[in-house]
């Protein structure tokens, strides 16, 4: 029976995968009964259908980074680490390691849709009253104009005119809001569109800053996980680079893994081509020294953690009050236009 091709798991998919292998590999029950058993356990049919499919080709080859490989559902990173992981007879371990990374990226996958997410809504919602307050309220107000013998005129005539304008059109608007929803779902949940969300975010210093922070922490995390399995500085400097979407920081590694591979050092690659910042820089150096730059990595994923959280939280709370006020500065702006006047009117009656 061949096998199909399955829809790739998500990184909290690859994180329960690889905790459920570790905690049964270091019981010491083989691959193939690990399977076995996980494959008995599960309720999910999605899930059986990859059991039964690693399963198979596990019976087969008895190599559990070809039965992984065979469903094109498991990230290359995670791959690889496999095969090493078998290679070395520290399999375990690797999928004990794999298990923490996994649940670190689906972390910070969630801050940062979280990130996304928030100021996305309150843009929704700022449209929307804006589009109540000219397509409903200023309607309102024009009858009271009326009423009282005059009509709007400058900037509230023009609020007045769009609105209604609006009205007139409404089943085109509403078309082409949806189309900009969808859009922008497409951007969030495709791979082409998140790479195009992100070269436009590279933009603005901030989000760019947040960017670079984010690609030093996988780095600095897959790091961690390579030097721990007993891999070379190379060899791991080759395997974590694949971690890194293309951009800046994937071409300062490139020249990293090029130096590295001529000789010099890593960690006086790493602070030339300004990969981690001075004291990381120093951190990783001394680490490498003391024959523990597995710990250190750790440490230093651990810190671009919290820096990448801290700085995450200081962009939400500046774009908060900022729409905020956004919005007031909008409405006030045309709820004066309309007031004034009005006012003007009701004293001269």
């Amino acid at each position: 029976m061949g096998n199909k091709n399955l829809t790739p798991l998500s990184n909290t998919e690859a994180a329960a995968f690889c905790s459920q292998m570790a905690i049964i590999l270091k019981s010491g029950i083989s691959s193939i009964e690990g399977v076995s058993i996980m494959l008995e356990d599960s309720k999910n049919p999605e899930e059986k259908e990859l059991l039964s499919q690693i399963h198979e080709t596990l019976m087969q080859t008895g190599i559990l980074y070809e039965s992984l490989s065979e469903t094109k559902a498991f990230p290359d990173y995670l791959l690889h680490m496999v095969q090493i992981g078998e290679q070395t007879g520290k399999l375990d371990e690797v999928m004990e390691s794999l298990a923490d990374y996994y649940e670190k990226e689906a972390n910070l996958a969630q801050t940062v849709k979280n990130a996304v997410t928030y100021p996305f809504i309150m843009i929704i919602m700022m449209v929307l009253v804006i589009v109540v307050l000219v397509t409903k309220v200023m309607p309102v107000f024009n009858q009271v104009f009326r009423q009282l013998g005059s009509e709007m005129t400058g900037f509230s005539r023009a609020v007045l005119n769009a609105g209604e304008f609006m009205n007139r059109y409404s089943i085109i608007f509403i078309c082409m809001f949806a189309v900009i929803i969808l859009g922008i779902l497409y951007i969030m949940k495709s791979a082409k569109g998140q790479r195009i969300f992100r070269r436009f975010l590279d933009k603005f210093t901030n989000t760019r800053a947040l960017s670079e922070k984010i690609a030093a922490y996988r780095f600095s995390n897959g790091m961690a996980l390579t030097l721990s399995s007993g891999l070379t500085p190379e060899e791991c400097l080759n395997l974590t680079v694949e971690l890194t979407e293309q951009g800046a920081f994937r071409n300062r590694l490139e020249q990293c893994r090029e130096s590295v591979s001529q000789g010099e050092d890593l960690c006086d690659t790493l602070l030339q081509n300004a990969i981690f910042s001075g004291i990381y820089a120093r951190m990783a150096a001394i680490g490498s020294r003391t024959g523990v730059l597995d710990e250190v990595m750790k440490k230093i994923a651990r810190q671009y953690e919290e820096d990448i959280d801290t700085r995450i939280a200081g962009i939400i709370a500046t774009v908060e009050p900022t729409l905020v006020i956004v919005l007031s500065v909008i409405v006030g702006v045309i709820l004066l236009s309309v007031m004034l006047p009005l006012i003007s009117i009701m004293a001269g009656l």
